[in-house]
């Protein structure tokens, strides 16, 4: 095992999860529990301590900061860092968006309108230029032989698995949307030939990644809607469709996520029809 505490610390989230992947099946027991815990949450390291992601981890603190060294930083304080700096200015709350439209003079109805349509359109050309058509196909037939299809996707991907229930729904298509309300656990209604269909995007969300994984343990195909390559929820895919959404002050859109969930949607719908 190369010991990566002699090489400079990631520059980048990217560059972080690209090495966390690289290495994670060539660490020790107690390394390789950290790397797993922290692909799986890696939204927690700006706000967490040590003490919280070692538990997590379920190994002591020490292997939590050895981790850290082998992944290049001197300590956890750099590898928080690097998350603080990239997530927190990236996903400011509500009311620091609103704050900064109202400065920026933007807030009109009107202005807003043809800011939130600009960015939706400039989302869904960089969706045509860049969609994987080998990993579409690859999802479609997956998700057309699946005899149940499982839809995950919480806070803003939520829109997304309940537009993709409904439709399935009227394909006459059997479909489960798990919703997480009332912290309602559903992995189990998974079951052999079943397929699931993840959805979400940096921070991303610690129960559909929980779930993705354990669709994977159990040897059933996971279909990842994410918004990169390098996205822990990648890392338990079978197919990934990454999908880039232009922001305005910090809202995000989901114009190109529909337009693909709905592409999906029907060309699964069409498959099973012709099957």
């Amino acid at each position: 095992m190369t010991d990566m505490a002699t090489l400079a610390p990631p520059e980048s989230v990217e560059a972080f999860r690209e090495r966390l992947a690289a290495l994670t099946d060539t660490l020790p027991k107690r390394l390789k529990q950290c790397a797993e815990h922290i692909a799986q949450h890696s939204d927690r390291i700006a706000v967490s301590t040590v003490a919280e992601l070692a538990a997590g981890a379920d190994v002591p603190p020490s292997a939590l900061m050895r981790f850290c060294q082998i992944m290049g930083f001197s300590g956890f304080s750099e590898m928080q860092k690097l998350f603080r700096e990239a997530y927190m200015p990236g996903f400011p709350d509500y009311s620091t968006r609103l704050a900064n439209l109202r400065q920026s003079g933007s807030g009109s109805p009107a202005a807003l309108l043809g800011e939130f349509v600009e960015a939706g359109r400039l989302s869904l050309e960089s969706l045509a230029k860049s969609v994987d058509e080998e990993a579409l196909a690859a999802a479609v037939d997956i998700l057309k032989g699946a005899d149940t299809i499982h839809l995950m996707g919480l806070r803003r991907a939520f829109a997304v698995s309940s537009y993709l229930a409904y439709a399935l729904e009227k394909m006459e298509i059997p479909a489960m949307l798990h919703d997480g309300i009332g912290k309602f656990d559903h992995r189990h209604a998974m079951r052999a030939g079943d397929a699931l269909l993840a959805i979400t995007f940096a921070p991303y969300s610690e129960e559909t990644l929980a779930l993705a994984r354990d669709a994977r343990q159990r040897g059933l195909p996971v279909v990842a809607i994410t918004d990169r390559l390098t996205s822990p929820l990648a890392r338990h895919a079978s197919a990934t469709l990454t999908v880039p959404e232009v922001d305005f002050g910090a809202f995000r859109s989901l114009s190109a996520t529909i337009a693909l969930a709905i592409s999906l949607a029907v060309a699964v719908g069409a498959a099973r029809s012709s099957a």
